[in-house]
């Protein structure tokens, strides 16, 4: 089995890394911005888009409300920008919100942080992947037409691509994440100089719509709701802030200050690219409905079922560069492609978390192993699994998974504010230095309004998109909660029973014999070690054991360990029903009830194979029988190996290739490194 999947894994992934080459793969800013900061940087792709659809309800008169409205979000932008500043330098080990909120709140809060951000990247993924698709299929209809085969084919490719490794991943993602960033200055620019010196009139493709509002003069309270609902919409261009500060370990050092370095490059550009392309949408007229085929009226007659309704920022592209011109094919498809790209804020969060979350022992701990790359392949895994599941049931539209998104984030926005709050009350309450106390309460100021306005913004969040969806994010927090609370409690209870006692017991008591049993079925070479080496332990009794289930095998085995000599009892156990396993597990159990304090050491030979067809074909009576007796107290299950001709061929095939993968190899991550809390600096 080995040999069938290490090529394909050596091509597709590459070769394995050694574990002191883990600092080979650490960024610096230029390729930690597109790694980290690529989800909210693509946001302003849809972000703006989802402002317009909410606001469509009252119909157009109701998008004079959009600069208020991303006035709104570019306030919380910096507040959120300037709060996770300060969690980069007091908390720079990689667990980000979790710790912050486990540390200052209580495990429950960490808990609670925990679920709400797993939601949030697997959420990261379908959305971005979802509206990349949607976006290319501006460009390519086939993508479009196919949008959950489309859908799920990248989401593998970009699988491949972080099992590769993150340094590697990031230098691929670098520069389409570049591209759409300049082209999107480039379209703002040339759009404010259209506009503005040579007062040209830009018209959207749809500038010449109608929008028939579902709830016309819409007023009072109604009017407040619908508001908040299209901003707590536009929110969604914050989402993967939290990811910078989870991944500050990836960063060069000093990383605290890289991470706070490039979190402020990321505010800057988002909230710039996002005013922009609102300022354009509305100077170019774009028109946006949630049920275009019906909302969207042109000449008095409405699109139909066969219009297709591009995103926002390939309107504006349309009206400011030309429908097909070059810059807005290089602008639709650096859109689509670091929308794509978008997910590997996931990739990285996800997979970090995950990690830190299994050495607390709330995960499984295969998710704390690192991969050939360095990377917690595990983590991709499980993450790419659980997007490709709501892709399919969402059917790879934005619009409805959106609806899902950043409750999670803002729930880990809250309670991590919370605790960085009560994390400066502490570290006050010691520091006696003047000018350390400023930054302290400077920044005890900062994450206090960031706590107070994030909180504010998940109410709205929570009471606008409750019924719109919000209640299956919410559903998969508590899913996650309870899970890893069941997984912490098991694990617990696990270090309770097996913890090595004060007082001697069963286990650590000498036993007063051991009575050994050589397996065996055949006389061959494998039986012969076998019972040679049962007879190098000395034990106070040794005897071999086969079963007869055909008379005329069992007379033959006999007769050949007679003729032989072999000084070891042979005992023959009758099986009418043909069975192998159940007479040895009850032969072994009537020794235990004989004598308590007897240890049965139980003695299997077993054939080592180089071929995977050839482990269908050997060894499965002694899986089953070590599977059964793993259940049997005070018995001991040994393997002695006989390896055959081919295993010795695969095993000389490998070292050719300079590397050998056991069957069953895996492979342990390094602990992530939980160093002393510093002194924070603002």
């Amino acid at each position: 089995m080995s040999k069938l999947t290490d090529v394909p894994k050596r091509i597709l992934i590459g070769r394995a890394l050694r574990s002191d080459r883990l600092g080979e793969t650490l960024l610096p800013k230029r390729i930690a911005l597109p790694v980290f900061a690529s989800d909210p940087l693509s946001s302003v792709a849809y972000a703006p888009g989802e402002v317009l659809l909410v606001l469509s309800i009252a119909g157009v008169s109701a998008y004079h409300f959009s600069p208020w409205i991303a006035a709104a979000v570019v306030v919380l932008m910096f507040t959120v920008v300037a709060s996770y500043r300060q969690n980069v330098h007091a908390y720079p080990s990689g667990g980000g919100d979790y710790e912050v909120a486990n540390t200052n709140l209580g495990p429950k809060a960490g808990l609670t942080v925990a679920s709400a951000l797993l939601v949030d990247y697997v959420l990261t993924v379908a959305v971005s992947i979802s509206s990349g698709v949607e976006n290319l299929g501006s460009a390519i209809p086939f993508v479009v037409e196919h949008k959950v085969f489309s859908a799920i084919a990248i989401i593998l490719v970009l699988t491949l691509m972080n099992l590769r490794g993150v340094r590697e991943s990031g230098k691929l993602f670098a520069i389409p994440t570049y591209v759409f960033v300049v082209g999107v200055f480039i379209m703002i620019a040339w759009g404010a100089f259209r506009g503005i010196v040579l007062d040209d009139t830009m018209k959207a493709p749809t500038a010449d719509f109608e929008i028939r509002p579902e709830h016309e003069g819409l007023a009072g309270f109604a009017l407040i709701f619908l508001l908040l609902r299209a901003f707590s919409s536009g929110c969604a261009a914050l989402t993967g802030v939290e990811a910078i500060s989870n991944g500050v370990p990836a960063f060069r050092k000093p990383k605290s200050r890289n991470a706070a370095t490039t979190l402020a490059l990321m505010g800057g550009l988002a909230v710039t690219m996002f005013c922009g392309i609102i300022g354009l949408a509305m100077a170019t007229d774009v028109k946006m409905a949630e049920q275009p085929a019906h909302d969207l009226v042109r000449d008095g007659v409405p699109v139909g079922e066969g219009y297709v309704q591009n995103p926002v920022i390939s309107q504006v592209a349309a009206a400011v560069f030309g429908d097909g011109t070059f810059f807005f094919v290089l602008l639709a498809a650096a859109t689509a492609l670091v929308l794509f790209l978008a997910a590997n804020t996931a990739y990285n969060g996800f997979p970090l978390l995950g990690s830190i979350l299994a050495q607390d022992r709330y995960l499984p701990r295969q998710l704390h192993t690192r991969g050939d790359r360095l990377a917690f392949s595990n983590g991709i895994v499980l993450l790419a699994g659980a997007a490709m599941l709501l892709v399919w049931m969402y059917g790879a539209d934005s619009t409805k998974l959106i609806q899902l998104y950043i409750v999670g984030v803002f729930v880990s926005f809250t309670l991590s504010q919370t605790g960085m709050v009560r994390h400066w009350n502490r570290h006050l309450r010691t520091e006696r230095d003047p000018a350390r106390r400023r930054r302290m309460v400077r920044s005890r100021a900062i994450n206090t309004f960031g706590a107070f306005f994030t909180g504010l913004v998940l109410v709205v969040v929570l009471a606008t998109k409750f019924t719109h969806g919000a209640w299956v994010a919410l559903l998969g927090m508590v899913i996650f909660y309870g899970t890893m609370t069941a997984i912490r409690k098991h694990y617990d209870r696990v270090a309770d029973e097996i913890a090595a006692p004060d007082e001697p017991s069963d286990d650590t008591v000498r036993p007063s014999r051991v009575h050994s049993i050589v397996l065996v079925s055949k006389v061959h070479r494998p039986t012969l070690r076998a019972v040679a080496y049962a007879k190098l332990m000395r034990s106070d009794k040794l005897e071999a054991l086969s079963i007869n289930v055909d008379p005329a095998e069992t007379k033959a085995l006999r007769e050949e360990w007679e003729r032989r000599g072999i000084n070891v009892p042979l005992k023959i156990l009758d099986s009418p029903y043909r069975e192998v396993t159940r007479p040895v597990i009850e032969y072994v159990k009537n020794i235990r009830r004989e004598s308590p304090r007897d240890a049965v050491s139980v003695i299997i030979p077993e054939y080592v194979v180089g071929h995977w067809y050839e482990h269908l074909l050997h060894n499965q009576s002694a899986l089953r029988l070590k599977g059964r007796l793993l259940f049997t107290p005070g018995v001991m299950v040994t393997s002695v190996p006989y390896q055959l001709q081919s295993s010795e061929l695969a095993k000389r095939r490998a070292k050719k290739r300079q590397e050998w993968n056991a069957p069953g190899s895996v492979r342990r991550g390094p602990a992530v490194e939980r160093p002393k809390e510093p002194t924070a600096k603002s």
